[in-house]
């Protein structure tokens, strides 16, 4: 499972630089949010997605104890997103021992 995870988010942060690189080559993200800002479904996804962001951040809070540690994590994801949530998850991992359960990885941080 472990491997599979590591996987999985290392695929996630492939295919968010794919795809951002391919939008940005096509047009900047400002002229793209000047077309789509009146469409309901644009303000509808935007709404989940940080939706999304702000619910991941509140187990990123629990976890971290630090708040200069809670405060940078908060920026991170709410102005990276996926780049910044993949990323955690493969600290988090990563800091994992192998002894370890993987039911470690949801529980605070004892440090």
């Amino acid at each position: 499972m472990r491997i599979f995870l590591k996987l999985l988010f290392l695929s996630v942060l492939a295919v968010m630089t794919w795809i951002t690189v391919s939008a940005s080559l096509d047009r900047s993200v400002m002229e793209a949010g000047q077309e789509l800002w009146n469409d309901k479904w644009f303000q509808a996804t935007l709404c989940d997605t940080y939706f999304a962001f702000l619910t991941f951040y509140v187990w990123v809070a629990y976890k971290e104890r630090g708040l200069i540690r809670r405060g940078l994590w908060f920026l991170l994801i709410m102005i990276l997103g996926n780049f910044a949530i993949a990323s955690y998850m493969l600290i988090q991992l990563c800091r994992l021992k192998k002894e370890e359960p993987l039911e470690n990885l949801l529980l605070r941080n004892p440090r």
